[in-house]
């Protein structure tokens, strides 16, 4: 026999945690270019690179520029990627350590203390290890009680974490879940590849989900979750502990992260597309009501045709707000960004949409409406 559902989940805050260095397409393409020179001179007989430029970028992505856990090592020619000094096993982990911040503030904009919560899920497309659990060390490091674990479903990991701990509030499993999305995806972009040097950068998020019950005052209700995946090669990442060849061996390419830009456009525009309307019709939703849209942040033209089918016109900034260009894609974080700096001016009663989309393809969305 089925339990009865017994709790009502809702999202009582978000948190986020910054890293201080950002890098520009300036530099960026500066740093690009050095390297294609390099190259070039070092392998005459080869098929020569090409050169990035800030308006291939900016047309192809959107993104202006994107904050980093390692600058210094990401632009120099002879290192292209990040470099983060190794801790011991006694030390907290760099990704533990951003998502404890981020939760922190959740949980202070709620006016929560970590013995409050249930559960810890760490949701995010890169995990610094297989185990033990980042989830698990970032709830030894809070305090929490109770249990933890990770999930990854690559660029939507927070919106089926979400769906996940509001599923532990209706069961009755959990009253108080935190969804932690810390992403250092700077580590697994090939920062050498002139297609995709330009799209990641590193952040983490978290957001706080609670049974209606021990809310705030202030909170957003969770009206509908729906999650969905369809396999596909077009994004893919190959490593791991069978196949971990040095980034910079041969063949090791794949190693890191690759797709097809143009088939991923294509194929997961009209995906998401279909999949928000249809659950907004499942809820009984007007989409051409919905007040705003928090989408996943990877690309400006995929977010803008998303949001032009879901609303019926043209998107303005403040229907569908965009951190992509000062964030650049930050994998499963980037939708609950948006969430975090654009939704406390919207009002008692005001409908939005948190949508992920990516890697898989995974799909992910939480309607929510605002209650003060």
């Amino acid at each position: 026999m089925t339990a009865p559902l017994t709790g009502r989940p809702v999202i009582s805050a978000s948190g986020l945690f910054t890293p201080p260095e950002s890098i520009t397409n300036e530099e960026l393409v500066a740093s690009f270019n050095a390297f294609v020179d390099q190259h070039n001179a070092a392998n005459p007989d080869a098929e020569a690179l090409a050169y990035s430029s800030v308006e291939f970028i900016e047309k192809a992505s959107g993104i202006k520029a994107r904050h980093v856990m390692s600058k210094a090592a990401i632009l120099d020619p002879d290192t292209m990627c990040p470099r983060l000094p190794e801790r011991g096993n006694d030390e907290i982990s760099v990704m533990a350590e951003i998502g404890v911040i981020a939760a922190r503030e959740a949980l202070a904009r709620a006016g929560r203390k970590p013995e409050d919560v249930d559960a810890v899920l760490c949701a995010a497309s890169n995990m610094q290890r297989p185990y033990p659990a980042m989830a698990i060390e970032i709830q030894q490091a809070l305090g929490i009680e109770g249990f933890g674990f990770d999930m990854n479903v690559a660029c939507s990991s927070a919106t089926f974490g979400i769906q996940t701990a509001a599923d532990y509030i209706r069961a009755g499993n959990a009253k108080s879940v935190l969804v932690v999305s810390p992403e250092i995806t700077s580590g697994h972009l090939n920062w050498r590849d002139r297609d995709s040097h330009f799209i990641f950068g590193d952040v983490a998020t978290a957001v706080l989900v609670e049974d209606a019950a021990i809310a705030p005052a202030q909170h957003w209700e969770i009206l509908g979750t729906k999650l969905k995946t369809v396999f596909s090669n077009n994004i893919r990442n190959n490593f791991g502990f069978l196949n971990r060849a040095h980034p910079d061996s041969a063949g090791s390419a794949d190693k890191l992260f690759v797709q097809e830009g143009r088939k991923v456009f294509k194929e997961v525009v009209p995906m998401v597309a279909q999949m928000i309307l249809e659950e907004a019709d499942r809820l009984g939703l007007d989409p051409v009501a919905l007040r705003r849209l928090w989408l996943h942040q990877a690309n400006a033209g995929m977010n803008r045709l998303i949001a032009q089918r879901v609303l019926g016109h043209e998107a303005s900034e403040d229907e569908s707000p965009t951190v992509l260009d000062t964030y650049g894609n930050t994998s499963s974080a980037g939708s609950i960004i948006a969430f975090h700096k654009h939704s406390a001016d919207l009002g008692a009663g005001d409908t939005g949409l948190i949508c992920s989309f990516g890697a898989g393809y995974s799909a992910g969305t939480v309607f929510v409406r605002k209650v003060a």
